[in-house]
């Protein structure tokens, strides 16, 4: 007789996913962008000018839809694998917001969940940040809140990386001497300084991740291709440095050096929201195209079923840890899978200091 499959993932009796949100119609940019951006001190022009981009999809974001498929591909994975517990999905900044969620999952009778986050490396704004939002929806659920564990960092997990990897290796097929730029989402230098136990794990997480998917590449192809990492989606004011260069800068230095090949490759997202549909498909290729570059760019890894599996594996791995079982921990590119709990002090949060769960005690 098979083990039952509610003990294959307990102590956990729900799995929760964890995303950014975004505006669904017209009328929902302009408040979702100041729910992205309280406190921050940002210029109404500027959300303004940003939600101009949304506009230009109908005031739409893709990310829910996104979401909302990637929340039906978890389920069906989950029960075809005999794991018989409810996803809930939240968001940070739009509905269904977190803190509405977790109420649900109390009244539902949810004790313990596994939270998995949609969003691969560590920084503030992209794991502690995260990490804020849902001790915030616990104290709004108050007692009798379900206990929430975030599921480690995913940044060089092989379920996200290698469907980079065969994007990639389809976007270069005959095209030689073609450019591999791989894209994240630029953030303040003190930021990527602060990020990760020992600081600086931000950028040092992406090299990781896009060397790897470049050595896989040669390793399929047989050749090498030089690879940069280029960022996007600057939003501070100009006196903050942040992490450089930019993408449309990259692409016209590339043309300057006589490279006439680019395949872009959105390596910090893990779906096409607005940042890639923007900055990428409309900025960055309007740049290419006006500098005569032929340039693609690959889809990121979505909906996945290796992603998709990736998510189960990391259920699986973090159940057996806080049951005190031995389990294998799946990396790629060299560097050990990403810790469980996050020290004291990482990737603190630049405006003072806040509640965060999955931390250390």
């Amino acid at each position: 007789m098979p083990p039952s499959p509610s003990a294959t993932v307990s102590p956990y009796d729900a799995v929760l996913l964890v995303s950014f949100g975004g505006p669904e119609r017209p009328r929902d940019v302009l408040p979702f962008l100041e729910n992205v951006t309280r406190g921050r001190g940002i210029p109404r022009a500027r959300l303004e000018a940003v939600a101009g981009h949304y506009l230009g999809f109908g005031g739409r974001s893709p990310i829910n839809d996104i979401n909302r498929a990637l929340l039906e591909a978890m389920r069906a994975e989950l029960r075809e694998n005999r794991i018989d517990v409810p996803v809930y999905w939240g968001n940070r900044n739009w509905e269904p917001y977190l803190t509405e969620v977790v109420a649900q999952m109390k009244e539902d009778g949810v004790t313990r969940a596994a939270c998995f986050v949609t969003s691969a490396y560590s920084s503030y704004s992209s794991c502690r940040q995260y990490r804020e939002d849902l001790a915030a929806a616990v104290e709004h659920a108050g007692a009798g809140a379900p206990r929430l564990d975030r599921l480690r960092s995913y940044y060089n997990h092989p379920g996200f990386l290698d469907p980079v990897v065969d994007a990639v290796v389809e976007a270069i097929a005959g095209r030689p001497g073609v450019r591999l730029v791989f894209v994240t989402h630029s953030i303040p230098l003190s930021m990527n300084d602060g990020s990760g136990p020992r600081g600086g794990a931000y950028l040092a997480q992406h090299r990781t991740a896009a060397a790897y998917v470049a050595d896989r590449v040669a390793t399929v192809t047989g050749h090498d291709h030089a690879h940069d990492l280029v960022f996007c989606s600057r939003s501070g004011p100009p006196q903050v440095p942040w992490l450089e260069p930019d993408v449309n800068d990259h692409l016209e230095k590339l043309a300057g050096d006589g490279v006439s090949a680019v395949v872009l490759v959105p390596i910090g997202f893990v779906s096409d929201h607005m940042e890639v549909v923007y900055d990428l498909d409309t900025e960055a290729l309007a740049t290419a195209e006006r500098l005569g570059l032929d340039t693609v760019r690959v889809p990121t890894s979505g909906t996945d079923p290796r992603f998709v599996a990736m998510v189960r594996d990391l259920l699986l791995e973090r159940a057996a840890v806080e049951r005190g079982e031995r389990t294998d921990r799946v990396s790629v590119g060299g560097d050990p899978p990403c810790w469980d709990l996050c020290a004291t002090g990482c990737c603190p949060n630049p405006r003072g200091e806040k509640p965060a769960l999955g931390g250390v005690a």
